[in-house]
């Protein structure tokens, strides 16, 4: 696999209620490369918030399957995509929405 940098690795956070109130225990959730792994996650997401000097504990990741969508008769499928769940130090914060 090649070398992925910070930002081609992590793609988007994820805005859900849940991941709004895992934000608040110091955990945050991003959509991620499909190919990349625990190490190149925590990696990146240190080097995307280095101006933050955040510390990441762990990372959980998981694959989200596709859902079948109907749109009158034509039936199509969404996207599947890799999830993953950042833990920080505690006491440390990612303002990902400031100012909204």
């Amino acid at each position: 696999m090649s070398a992925l940098n910070a930002f081609s690795t992590i793609i988007r956070p994820v805005v859900s209620e849940k991941s709004t109130l895992l934000g608040d225990q110091g955990k945050y959730v991003f959509e991620v490369a499909p190919d990349a792994n625990k190490i190149q996650i925590k990696h990146a997401v240190e080097e995307a918030f280095s101006n933050r000097k955040v510390q990441v504990v762990t990372v959980n990741i998981m694959r989200v399957p596709g859902k079948v969508r109907r749109r009158g008769r034509s039936v199509g499928m969404t996207r599947s995509w890799k999830k993953a769940i950042v833990t920080l130090r505690a006491g440390q914060r990612l303002d990902l929405f400031e100012g909204v």
